[in-house]
């Protein structure tokens, strides 16, 4: 049996893209914040604002390895990814799932597509943006795409960031120069913090703003 190599043995950082496609293709997993605790209560909050607002689709940039996506309910779901290996390991778990789709995130494409839905996600996905350009076009897709709410779940806040694959920043700056029609209608502070490994992260919820 192979076994599967650790963090400190992937190949030296290059791109965010290039890192999450060779993290997922040699064995490795989304991260401590898509499993076990951090999992459950990510898919409490979720589950329960998609209830509560009575929202029938559900897009997210980011979908990981698709473990997280286990505990959702999501009437109609759509999940990109710029890792390869991810999209196919989501496929391979939601096969026999008719309402959830999933596609390999690419620029262009994406752009041609226009997909929409009510709630867009981006989960834990932000602080692992080093690139300005391709943090930049993450939000602008993600605000873009949506048209009832966007959550964000992350950090926000610059602080130390530990690897290459890690920059913090506050991300809710970008949203109030770049998309001021969209204000915060929900916090949800991480109530984990400091006490589970992963535990960095909030949740933000944006709606447009009424006239």
């Amino acid at each position: 049996m192979r076994e599967v190599p650790t963090l400190d043995e992937l190949p030296a950082f290059t791109d965010s893209a290039t890192y999450w496609e060779s993290r997922y293709a040699l064995g490795q997993n989304s991260g401590v914040g898509s499993y076990a605790e951090l999992a459950a209560f990510k898919a409490d909050v979720l589950n329960a604002f998609v209830a509560e607002h009575s929202i029938t689709s559900v897009l997210e940039l980011g979908c990981g390895d698709g473990n997280q996506l286990r505990l959702a309910r999501y009437p109609s779901y759509q999940g990109f990814d710029v890792a390869p290996t991810a999209v196919r390991l989501c496929r391979k778990a939601f096969r026999r799932d008719p309402t959830k789709s999933f596609q390999v995130y690419e620029p262009a494409r994406f752009a041609q597509q226009r997909p929409r839905a009510e709630l867009t996600l981006s989960l834990d996905v932000v602080f692992h943006l080093v690139e300005d350009e391709v943090f930049v076009q993450h939000l602008g897709e993600l605000f873009d795409a949506a048209e009832r709410f966007v959550c964000v779940y992350a950090t926000n806040q610059v602080t130390p960031d530990i690897g290459d694959h890690v920059r913090h920043r506050r991300f809710t700056d970008w949203v109030e120069a770049h998309r001021p029609q969209w204000q915060v209608v929900r916090h949800v502070p991480n109530p984990h913090r400091g006490a589970l490994e992963g535990a960095v992260s909030d949740f933000w919820f944006f709606a447009p703003v009424r006239g």
